[in-house]
Formats: C-alpha cells, structure tokens, sequence
C-alpha cells in the first residue's frame, strides 16, 4: 500500500502524520484516505473538486493536477494545506 503523509493542519485533522492507504492510483488514495477520516474530506474538496490549495506530491514530485496517477506500494504521497511566512 502508498504510504501518505499529512503535513500540519491536516495531520491534526486525522491525527496522524503518516498511514498506509489502499488505492491503484492517486485518486482512490485520497478518495480511501477522506472516508478513513472523513473530516479530511472537508478539507481537501469543495463539492467533489479538490480545492486549488491542497499541495499533492508522490515521492517528492508534484502530482496535483493528475489524479489518476498509477501508484505503487513504494510510493510515498505528501498531502499539504496552503503554507504562508512572513
């Protein structure tokens, strides 16, 4: 299984930092990962767009725009809410 990590406002969201979720391609992952923790879903999508600041990357490359990215046990997938500085 994709192992996810969930970074800052969505890590306390589920309350975990790091899970193994079932799911072929990147859109069943995230699809696997908001019925796991269904607050996630609020928070990752509007209607059932995902919303343009959820930050997606599989094994360090953006893959935001592309949901149907085939996934493999090896992969890692780090999910990001919107990050600002000051």
């Amino acid at each position: 299984m994709p192992r996810v990590k969930l970074f800052a406002r969505f890590r306390e969201i589920a309350g975990v930092g790091e899970i193994e979720i079932e799911g072929k391609n990147l859109k069943e992952v995230v699809e696997n990962l908001t019925q796991r923790y269904p607050k996630l879903r609020e928070a990752f999508f509007e209607g059932e767009k995902l919303k343009d600041f959820v930050q997606i990357m599989v094994n360090g490359k953006n893959a935001r725009g592309n949901l149907n990215l085939e996934l493999s046990d090896r992969d890692l997938v780090a999910i990001f809410p919107p990050v600002s500085g000051g």
